[in-house]
């Protein structure tokens, strides 16, 4: 049957089977019949269009038997490709069994085998016996000389004959180890063979235990000799060099039997015992242990005080001894791989790091640390020890690392910054007191090339700071910056206590002022303030000298000395303008009253201002800029004084002639005072922008003023020129004209009190210290009212 007859045939089971095995199939067929509907309604819309029905129909038909071909072609070539898949499984199992049947012949002959196998194992017993007696044989000669070798060894060791006895030592370790190995190899792998082994095997370890003990006085004598290796460098290096060979030979055979035992698989010999002795290793441990014993005999009490810094100098000057010797003698005597000098310096290194580290634990005094750091920070690394040209060939400082780490470095440098400070509190207790007793001696204070007062209190400050902070730049800038801190901080209590102490002087002369036992007070005063400039002056030098990263180091609120200064020089200021007050005041209490008025005798002013002269003289040996500044609060004071008299309303004139009489005095007065201060003062160092001189010479013109109704003119110039005087001071102003009206005097006080202006930029108030007394009230009786 063709293909065709036979598609043909199989259709309508086909059909019959497509609901059952492809349900999507009626639905797929409907949708290109529903295509194929719409793609020919596309095409034969017309009826001209039915012409070209057969070039469709043709097209059609062919396209239809290409897609029939290529099917056919891909079921054929997938029902090739299953049938050999199909021959090849059978072919397997073909093969399978013969496979089965090969190994169940192997089996059966397996069994049989192992019965004659157990016939085998009497001659296994024989062969072990054999092998043993063979082994015992052939090793009796040398076990019967043993002994006699291991007492040899022993008299060669003591002699110190090295490389003899190490070589009998050899010797002995090779018969040992033969004997074992071939007891090892002689046994078969079985239960009883194994356990003979054992047995015999300890047995030659018992026979050959001198060996270990030589081995032990061997080492002792060796490590001896490598850990006198500098005194025998210097004498007769033979047995050094002798030690040498002998750790070399170590270590080669230690190697050779490691690469024996790596290369030769599961039958290697097992290792001596004892091996690998890592004698290489050991000897530079032994170096190291010789160049520590040098430091273990340092004590506590025989380092304090001078004798640790000449402790650091001997161990520099035997450091570099020892290395001279290594470098030139040593380091010949060992093979180049050793870099003996490069060892002898880590060693060197490792040792003195955990000496210092001792040294830092104790309880060091500030000499005592500044030798330390000055030692590991400077001479440590210098040329003339590690920083050494022939040294730094073998090794740069920086792979040694640091001698003492960071953290252990600020804890010193904190030790000697906190016993320093103790220090410099101490002697700044002292000078302070010093300063105090100087106080009460009954001469001038003492004065410097210029002429200024001075005591010894500024020398000792500043020449202290200065020294602590030039010492401590020796070490490091992070140490010359806490130490000059730590002066600040001390500088800064210092004025603290001094400005007291300036407070309690102050009190005792106001106490002591009837006796006049302190002539010299104010002399001292003065003498003070110039010391307050020299330690400002040395205050400023050392914060320059700090670095730019110091402000971040410190943790604490910075030191103020600077401003501590400025009060106790204030303070001390305030001190002199009370006790110039105190001289003032009886001259102060004859001048604005009607007796003062009537006489017309300026003697009372000319003895106020010889006060004034006296005390000039005495603030010309105060140094600048607080010389000018006494000046100027003289001035000052002078003027308040002078006008707070004023306000006390001594005297009320009662015409137009007093009102004149009072203003020319107040002229002259001025001018008297003018002329005073014009001569005495520095002129250079006045920083005030008000003259407080100029205001006497208003006050007299506001009191002759002849017209009333012309004051309230007055008063506002008077406003303009002082805004901070009061209504209270205008008012008592008025009282002392003595003929001011109400209604004037209404007017003029609205007047002031609308116009209040603010006290313009650099305006030192002057009104402010002059206080207007409180009126008395008058006596009122029960029954009448009060005017």
């Amino acid at each position: 049957m063709s293909d065709g007859d036979k598609n043909g045939g199989d259709k309508p089971e086909d059909a019959a089977a497509l609901p059952e095995v492809w349900p999507e199939a009626e639905r797929a067929e409907s949708l290109a019949r529903g295509a194929a509907l719409k793609w020919a309604s596309g095409v034969f819309c017309r009826p001209e269009h039915l012409e070209r029905l057969g070039q469709y129909r043709k097209r059609e038909s062919q396209r239809t038997s290409s897609i029939q071909s290529r099917l056919k072609s891909v079921v054929q070539s997938y029902l090739e490709g299953v049938g050999w898949g199909l021959e090849q499984l059978r072919e397997a199992r073909a093969e399978l069994k013969e496979v089965s049947h090969a190994l169940g012949k192997a089996g059966v002959e397996s069994s049989r085998n192992a019965e004659g196998v157990k016939a085998l194992e009497m001659m296994r017993e024989v062969s072990i016996n054999h092998c043993q007696l063979l082994a015992a044989v052939s090793n009796l000669p040398r076990l019967y000389s043993v002994q006699s070798m291991v007492s040899e060894t022993e008299r060669l060791v003591e002699s110190r004959r090295l490389l003899e006895a190490h070589a009998r030592l050899m010797e002995l370790e090779c018969w040992q180890d033969d004997v074992l190995w071939q007891l090892h190899g002689a046994g078969a792998p079985g239960t009883a063979g194994t356990a003979l082994s054992a047995q015999d095997e300890e047995l030659v370890r018992n026979y050959f235990s001198g060996v270990g003990k030589l081995v032990e006085a061997l080492g002792k004598e060796l490590w001896a000799v490598v850990g006198s290796g500098l005194a025998l460098a210097r004498q007769n290096p033979t047995p050094f060099v002798s030690a040498v060979r002998i750790v070399e030979r170590e270590e080669a055979l230690d190697q050779a039997m490691l690469e024996e035992r790596g290369g030769a698989g599961g039958h290697s010999r097992p290792l001596p015992p004892g091996r690998p002795r890592c004698w290489r290793e050991r000897f530079f441990q032994v170096l190291e242990e010789a160049v520590s014993a040098r430091f273990r005999s340092v004590s506590y009490l025989h380092t304090r005080g001078p004798g640790l810094a000449g402790h650091l100098s001997a161990l520099q000057h035997g450091i570099m001894g020892d290395l001279a010797t290594v470098r030139h003698l040593l380091d010949h005597c060992v093979p180049p791989h050793y870099n003996l000098t490069r060892a002898y310096l880590r060693a060197c290194h490792r040792c003195l790091q955990s000496h210092l580290g001792q040294v830092s634990g104790w309880e060091l005094e500030s000499g005592e640390i500044f030798a330390v750091l000055n030692w590991v920070l400077h001479i440590y690394i210098s040329s003339d020890m590690m920083g050494h040209p022939d040294l730094m060939v073998e090794m740069e400082t920086e792979e040694l690392g640091p001698l003492i780490s960071q953290e252990s470095l600020e804890q010193l440098q904190n030790k000697y910054v906190h016993s320093v400070r103790k220090s410099v509190s101490e002697w700044m207790h002292k000078a302070l007191e010093v300063e105090l007793t100087d106080w009460q001696r009954d001469q001038e204070p003492d004065t410097d090339h210029e002429g200024f007062y001075l005591t010894s209190l500024p020398t000792i400050i500043t020449q202290m700071l200065e020294e602590n902070a030039r010492v401590a730049l020796m070490v490091s800038e992070s140490l010359r910056d806490q130490t000059i801190q730590m002066g600040l901080y001390e500088m800064e209590n210092l004025l603290n206590r001094f400005r007291e102490a300036l407070v309690e002087f102050g009190k005792e002369h106001r106490r002591d002022q009837s006796t006049n036992q302190n002539k010299f007070y104010l002399h001292y005063l003065l003498a003070s303030i110039s010391n307050c400039i020299i330690l400002k002056t040395s205050t400023e030098s050392l914060q320059q000298q700090l670095s730019s990263r110091s402000a971040s180091r410190f943790s604490r609120t910075p030191p103020g000395p600077l401003a501590a200064l400025d009060r106790a020089v204030r303070r001390a200021c305030r001190l002199v303008m009370d006790q110039l007050l105190l001289e003032l005041q009886p001259f102060l209490q004859g001048l604005l009253s009607r007796s003062w008025l009537a006489q017309g005798d300026v003697t009372v002013t000319l003895k106020l201002c010889g006060v004034l002269e006296r005390q000039f003289e005495l603030y010309s040996r105060v140094r600048p800029p607080c010389r000018q500044r006494l000046q100027e609060e003289c001035q000052w004071l002078t003027v308040v004084e002078y006008v707070r008299v004023l306000m006390q309303k001594r005297l009320v004139c009662r015409n137009a002639e007093e009102r004149r009489q009072l203003a020319q005095r107040m002229a002259l007065d001025a001018q008297h005072l003018r002329d005073l201060f014009q001569g005495l003062v520095d002129v250079e160092g006045s920083v005030s922008e008000v003259n407080p001189m100029a205001l006497l010479p208003v006050l007299a013109d506001f009191i002759r003023l002849k017209d009333p109704s012309m004051l309230t003119l007055e008063v506002s110039g008077l406003v303009a020129k002082y805004p901070d005087i009061s209504d209270e001071h205008v008012s008592v102003l008025l009282d002392v004209r003595g003929d001011v009206s109400r209604d004037v005097r209404g007017t003029v006080l609205d007047l002031l009190e609308q116009s209040t202006p603010p006290l313009p930029a650099g305006y030192r108030p002057i009104f402010s210290d002059i206080l207007v007394p409180t009126p008395s009230m008058p006596f009122c009786l029960p029954t009448a009212k009060c005017a």
